[in-house]
């Protein structure tokens, strides 16, 4: 029977968003140890490594899937591709000796600005050999519209396991669905447009008998609504970074002991994304006055965070359940206990005030309202924001994991960019490991360096100041 998927407009919005200049991938680069991922003659088994990750494919029947159109409404959905090829997906490169860690940041730089084939399933996996340390890369990259942060995470466990595995198991047998015609999906868009009717009348009703509270949630939500959009016409204090994007990353990653960081949480009674946007707050302020002669005192610089909103029964679902905070970094202050403070003092006011689901009901506005709503978002894109830079931090795994025989050592992730948001932190934590990745065009902050050499002078400066 023909089958196909369609998306949500949250995930929609990822591919309406992506042009020549912003390709809409998020990415992570994978450090593992080379020796387990040779064969006899010493030569990197590619083969083994596709045939492994073959095999994993069941677990993620989105990764054999490609998207196709609506008639009507002009909407993507999911279809299987019927000439899926994994050699396509899995690719082999090499890095020129000695291989340092500074050529795999750029040979990564060069791989994460190439958008990726909307023709195809929209993932790619680089395996990358000659690191130094006789180690291998897999830059790995998943278009957003496919996954959040969340499902970004829950997606390496099911390409890694909890044990080294010696020889991957045949893949399971899997034959393409059709896709189905232009009929079908024209009928199954006139369905879901005469259910909306059918879900308003049940909306009032449960409004005019108030079942389980529905006046309060409906009140809850406008409110949230509303604040949020108050705090985005508030505007805020471009930075130079605060420019049209191009076409060309380039990428960093600072790794960082957990437990580091819990230690200032418990030295001051705060969260550990607390103590990551005050570092980042030290750091950025630091970064603008020396770097680039920016006068920080009184700057308006705001970061959007976003926040999962994924229910326990959708931790293995793709695509996105995301929500967003937005939160004022006293980059102007110098003391680092008091950045920390005013950040804690805003954090849970968000949590009271749940600006979260403020986002939320926007983003479920958008199912009704049809594309036209966020190509008009995408073109202001090019203005500029209501926030000034993207910092998001995601759990990982906790647990060692393995790509057959070869340990996973480390993991970095790198968010992609859009409109005047020429920089951008992502976090992932790892095996008791805290991984910044940091993701800049390349043309308008060529000293990203310099921010990350910051952060560990910030996050330094804020132990000493907890003792911790």
């Amino acid at each position: 029977m023909a089958a196909y998927d369609r998306l949500t407009q949250l995930d929609n919005s990822f591919l309406i968003y992506e042009s020549d200049r912003a390709g809409m991938h998020v990415a992570s680069t994978a450090i593992h140890e080379a020796a387990p991922l040779r064969r006899d003659d010493g030569v990197l088994d590619i083969e083994r490594i596709r045939e492994y990750v073959l095999s994993r494919l069941d677990r993620i029947p989105r990764y054999r899937q490609h998207l196709a159109r609506t008639p009507l409404e002009d909407h993507p959905v999911w279809v299987d591709d019927p000439r899926f090829n994994i050699r396509y997906h899995v690719r082999h490169s090499r890095l020129p000796a000695p291989g340092t860690e500074r050529q795999l940041k750029r040979t990564v730089g060069r791989l994460f600005s190439q958008r990726l084939d909307r023709e195809k399933p929209l993932w790619e996996m680089w395996v990358i050999e000659g690191l130094e340390g006789d180690r291998v890369a897999v830059h790995s990259k998943v278009h957003h519209c496919m996954v959040d942060g969340v499902s970004g995470a829950e997606l390496i466990s099911e390409l890694l396991t909890a044990e080294p595995v010696e020889k991957p198991p045949p893949p399971a047998a899997w034959e393409p669905r059709p896709a189905p015609g232009r009929l079908e999906l024209g009928l199954g868009e006139l369905s879901r447009v005469g259910r909306a009717p059918v879900w308003l009348a049940e909306a009032l009703a449960d409004l005019a008998s108030d079942r389980n509270g529905a006046r309060h949630r409906l009140a809850e939500r406008l409110r949230a609504a509303g604040r949020l959009v108050a705090d985005g016409a508030a505007g805020t204090t471009a930075a130079p970074f605060n420019r049209p994007v191009g076409p060309y990353r380039r990428v960093d990653w600072l790794p960082m002991p957990l437990e580091r960081i819990r230690a200032v949480r418990g030295a001051v009674d705060c969260t550990v994304n607390d103590v990551v946007l005050a570092t980042s707050a030290g750091a950025i302020g630091r970064f603008l006055a020396r770097y680039r002669g920016v006068e920080t005192d009184g700057m308006h610089f705001r970061v959007m965070a976003p926040v999962s909103v994924r229910r326990p029964e959708e931790q293995e679902d793709l695509g996105n359940r995301v929500s967003a905070w937005t939160v004022d970094l006293p980059i102007g202050e110098r003391d680092p206990l008091e950045q920390l403070a005013r950040i804690h003092d805003q954090t849970e006011v968000l949590k009271r005030s749940k600006q979260a689901l403020g986002a939320e009901v926007l983003t479920q506005v958008t199912e009704w309202t049809g594309s036209g709503l966020l190509s008009l978002g995408s073109r202001l894109m090019t203005y500029g924001t209501p926030f000034n830079m993207v910092i998001t931090n995601v759990p990982g795994p906790r647990v060692p994991l393995f790509m057959l025989e070869s340990p996973l050592l480390e993991i970095h992730p790198h968010l992609p960019l859009m409109g005047t948001l020429a920089l951008g932190i992502a976090l992932f934590s790892y095996a008791g490991t805290l991984s910044w990745g940091f993701s800049a065009d390349w043309d308008l902050v060529p000293d990203l360096h310099d921010l990350v050499l910051e952060i560990e002078r910030a996050f330094a400066a804020l132990c000493d100041a907890a003792g911790a």
